[in-house]
Order: C-alpha cells, then structure tokens, then sequence
C-alpha cells in the first residue's frame, strides 16, 4: 500500500490522484476509440468525455458530501479531506448523466447510442480507479478470516480515510475492480449479439454494476457510506437501478433505432 508515491519538494503526490487521472484518461481513450469504429466524429466525443470528467469529480465529491453530512457538518474543517478523497461513484455517475442528457444534443449525438460508446470506457476506468482505491486505503472491507484478506500497515492511509492498521480485511477494491472487469467483458461480448438496439450497452452496464455494488457493499468496512435503514446509500441506489435498468432496456428494445450515433 502506497498512499503517496513520492514527494516533490514538501508536495506529496498521492497514489489515489494519479490512478484516478489515469482512470479517466484510459476510460476516455476508450470511448474515443469506439467512437471512431462505429463512425462517430472522436473530436466530439472527446470535447464531452472532458465535460463528463468534470461533472464525475464534482458529482462524486457532492454525493460524498450528502451521505455523510453529519460528519462534515459537525467538522467542517474536514471539507479539506475532499483533496485526498475520490467521492462516491454513484455521486459521479449521476452527474455525468446529467450533464451528458444536456450536451448531446449540443454535439449532435444520439443519446443512448452515445452512452453505448461511453459505458465500457466507464467500467475499465472504474477497474483502474479501485487499484487507486487499494494502493490509498480507502473504500476498505470488513475484517476477516478468509486467506484473502489484505492487511494494510501505513499510517498516512489510517490519517487520511481511517483505514484499519494491522488487521485482515476483505480487499473490496479487488473485489469491486474484478467485477468492472468481468462487466466489461460481457459488455464487448454481448454488445453485437442477438439484435443491437441504442441504449442497450449503456443500460446492461447500469444494471450489472448495481447487482455487484449491492451484494460488494455488504464487505465495506468503511463508515462514510451513509446509510439508509440497513441499507448503505450506495445499496439504496443500486435498488432503484436494477428495474430503472430493467424497465428501460425493454423500453428502448421496442424504438425505432437510428442507423448512426
């Protein structure tokens, strides 16, 4: 575990920011790519992957913000802490959509067909983003017996996000980064099988991570994770998601489907 990967002068750089950028910037490499195959202009789709970034970051923070507020309200002074921390996925998500809903129509994209390109790049960035998470201690699991559990012993990880020291722990990271890549695996495969429709890729994605991040949020030892009767915020969401996800592919199964994005 490396929270920070080295100093330059009295600035650390830590390990959390460096693979969140290369997150983003690998995901948007992505979807560039496959903007390019299906036909799509790349310049466009990269003007909105960087607007997309900057509603995920301000989106994920805002979230991190609200399921925590208590906290945050009692010490504001740990509003500071939003340098180090990544924020909530969901928070980041939902504002990317938002913002995405928004300026499609200005750079003249299909919608879904454009969250098509746009879904594997998000799950590939996400495996990335949570060997961030490992390397800075956050976004840990409970304790546990299992063969598996990562013991993590630096000190800065304990200051910065409160990361038990010298304990077992499930590795929720791992777990979260191998379901991403199992996702995206079936995305690519799936994506061209049986008989295409806009918003279909996009929509799979949705639906495929809140089934993992329900059944991975029952290993978070974390506390900043709000909570919902016995639900996190995170579980609460993903509850919603599963039909929203469900309902919307046999929606959009049943449009006339337009011949480009």
């Amino acid at each position: 575990m490396y929270p920070i990967l080295f100093n330059v002068g009295d600035w650390p750089v830590y390990s959390y920011g460096v693979l969140l950028a290369a997150a983003y910037l690998i995901g948007l490499q992505l979807a560039v790519v496959r903007a390019r195959k299906a036909g799509v202009d790349p310049a466009r789709v990269m003007d909105l992957g960087i607007y997309l970034i900057i509603a995920a970051l301000v989106g994920a923070k805002l979230m991190l913000i609200a399921v925590d507020w208590n906290y945050f309200r009692q010490q504001p002074r740990e509003l500071l802490s939003l340098v180090r921390a990544g924020g909530v996925f969901y928070g980041g998500l939902i504002g990317a959509v938002l913002v995405g809903l928004v300026l499609v129509r200005r750079y003249k994209l299909n919608v879904w067909a454009t969250g098509d390109l746009m879904a594997p790049g998000i799950a590939l960035g996400h495996v990335v983003g949570r060997f961030g998470c490992l390397l800075a201690g956050c976004c840990y699991g409970r304790p546990t017996d299992a063969a598996w559990g990562i013991t993590f012993t630096n000190p800065i990880a304990n200051a910065n996000v409160g990361t038990p020291l010298n304990l077992p722990l499930h590795p929720t990271q791992l777990y979260d980064a191998g379901a991403e890549l199992l996702i995206l695996g079936v995305l690519l495969l799936t994506e061209r099988k049986g008989k295409p429709f806009a918003g279909r890729t996009f929509w799979l994605y949705i639906g495929l991570y809140a089934i993992s991040r329900f059944i991975i949020e029952y290993f978070r030892g974390d506390i900043q994770r709000g909570a919902i009767g016995d639900m996190s915020t995170s579980q609460f969401v993903s509850l919603l998601l599963v039909p929203a996800a469900l309902l919307m592919l046999w929606y959009l199964k049943r449009q006339p489907q337009p011949s480009a994005a």
